[in-house]
């Protein structure tokens, strides 16, 4: 290789690369040597560690279908629910946004699985759904895609909700409350709505109980 020099002050000539590499070196310094080259995946793989199995989940969000890792919730107490935009349990949206506006602050999120099991009561696309929920009532809590969530086809998650409660939804609506462990959960028909005061005493209770 060809090597080009420089001219220095004093007029001695360094060769260009030899020049470089000592800079290089110099910037370097001997820290580098220090940082494990796996200290990144094992921090993945810790974060995964502590996710409990119910939440090792990956759905699309509604507005705009990027996937969402359910793990981000984990540590909080949920409330799962299955929408619809056209069903007679549909204004418990309000009631909903309402619960998540007074006890996010304290780790509580509503997490809404819009569903088209049920009547057919959602046949719109994820952006009709998602204008319909903002515009109609201000929802702010996180909604994801639009799935099924009764029998063979159902999403993962409420297979495993059925599973641990005994209970799959018999209608749009349906509330799965999962305590701050991922592990506790209980489940209410449609019927119950959220200003329930049973459903709001579960809440409570399991907001106060730390991990």
């Amino acid at each position: 290789m060809k090597h080009v020099h420089v001219k220095t002050h004093g007029g001695a000539r360094i060769p260009t690369l030899a020049l470089l590499a000592a800079l290089c070196t110099q910037l370097a310094g001997p820290a580098q040597a220090q940082v494990p080259a796996a200290a990144a995946p094992l921090t993945t793989a810790a974060s995964s560690a502590d996710c409990p199995p119910l939440l090792r989940q990956r759905f699309d969000r509604l507005q705009d279908e990027v996937e969402q890792d359910l793990c981000q919730y984990r540590g909080q107490v949920l409330l799962v629910v299955n929408t619809a935009s056209f069903c007679g349990f549909t204004g418990q949206y309000e009631g909903l946004e309402a619960l998540y506006a007074r006890y996010r602050d304290r780790g509580f999120v509503v997490l809404g699985f819009p569903s088209n099991d049920f009547g057919r009561q959602e046949p719109g696309s994820n952006q009709a759904i998602a204008d319909f929920c903002q515009n109609t009532f201000g929802v702010r809590f996180p909604m994801f895609g639009k799935s099924t969530v009764i029998g063979r086809e159902a999403n993962p998650l409420y297979r495993e909700l059925a599973a641990r409660t005994g209970q799959a939804p018999g209608w749009n609506f349906h509330k799965y409350l999962v305590a701050r462990d991922g592990q506790t959960v209980r489940s209410f028909g449609s019927q119950v709505s959220p200003d329930n005061p049973v459903l709001i005493r579960d809440i409570e209770r399991f907001l106060s109980t730390r991990m």
